[in-house]
């Protein structure tokens, strides 16, 4: 394989002349061009990345931290910030929460890893850091974007969807369709995003005269196991009710799954929505309704925006981004009475 010491020798020039024309920083003569491309040509000279690297001052690699790599939620996230840095020639580095760190650990080792890899830029989808620990990234928190969570210090720099509103949302959806005796599957507690989108569903609610003090609720985890096991709760105790709010997609799948175990109908007996609108919420059965989330046009913002600090682009970014209800089969006019629970 060709080096740039055998480009420099073919071409007859110096090994900084040949390494300027590659990185395309510095000047150098027409002629002298032509000639190191030209050599480039015959010897099919390609750059390693590590190379590229070297003589650019850049890695062109953008770090991305996401909390764990698995179910449906972050895939298409992931697939988004690919998509958009190939078309610039540039390239994604993925880490994830592992070891028996908690989440604050597990965020602070997953971006120090991106860091030690040189990465440019980082995206963090996660809440919790602490204000301190962004401080200590020092000179790197100019390059640092967030994604779902909003931190004082690095405000402008932070891109979230407003899932106060997506909370309700949620609720105008089930009083359109004249539910009153809902249960709610939240996510967990210290999620803002889970507080917040809560919060819109509960202040609408009251808004409409409902009664949310005797409303039946669960904490689980965002995950399709916990809308099972939350479903399976519901089911057992003694609250009556028509229609399912969950406060993700994973979790009103998981719950879907428990009703059709067994033999409630979805949405004859009981309506369920679900909030995201993921590629799951398409194709569950029966088709979940739910609470549409712009997620790849906020991450496709926040990396533009970071791609202008880190490359001096000039793409455009917008802050403002769409929550809609999607509506779907499982979402039915309420009937007369409500599922009383076994």
């Amino acid at each position: 394989m060709a080096t740039i010491k055998d480009v420099a020798r073919l071409a007859g020039v110096g090994l900084g002349t040949a390494s300027r024309v590659v990185s395309g920083k510095g000047s150098v003569s027409n002629a002298t061009l032509e000639k190191v491309k030209k050599a480039i040509e015959e010897l099919d000279f390609r750059p390693s990345h590590a190379a590229r690297s070297l003589l650019s001052g850049s890695s062109r690699m953008i770090g991305v931290y996401i909390p764990f790599l698995k179910g449906t939620f972050y895939m298409p996230i992931l697939q988004s910030i690919d998509a958009q840095l190939r078309a610039a020639g540039l390239h994604m580095v993925v880490a994830f929460g592992v070891g028996d760190g908690n989440p604050r650990e597990q965020t602070i080792d997953g971006i120090d890893f991106l860091i030690e890899r040189g990465c440019d830029g980082l995206i963090v989808m996660s809440n919790a850091l602490h204000e301190e620990d962004i401080e200590a990234l020092g000179a790197k928190k100019s390059q640092l974007v967030v994604l779902n969570h909003r931190y004082a210090n690095i405000a402008d720099q932070c891109f979230v969807a407003d899932h106060y509103y997506g909370g309700r949302v949620a609720a105008q959806a089930l009083l359109e369709k004249k539910h009153h005796k809902i249960a709610v599957i939240a996510g967990p507690a210290s999620a803002p995003d889970n507080v917040d989108r809560i919060s819109g569903f509960m202040f609408e609610m009251e808004q409409a005269g409902v009664d949310v003090s005797t409303m039946w609720i669960a904490e689980s985890n965002f995950a399709p196991d916990g809308g099972w096991a939350s479903a399976k709760e519901l089911v057992d105790s003694n609250y009556e009710f028509s229609a399912v709010f969950c406060a993700n997609d994973e979790m009103a799948v998981g719950a879907l799954s428990y009703f059709q175990h067994v033999g409630i109908n979805v949405p004859k007996d009981v309506s369920v929505i679900g909030y995201d609108d993921t590629e799951t919420a398409a194709y569950s059965a029966p088709r979940l309704s739910t609470v549409h989330i712009a997620w790849r046009e906020m991450t496709t913002n926040g990396l533009s925006y970071l791609l202008n600090r880190c490359y001096d682009m000039e793409l455009p970014v917008e802050r403002e981004y769409s929550v809609r209800m999607t509506w779907r089969s499982s979402l039915e006019k309420s009937n007369k009475g409500g599922k009383k629970a076994r």
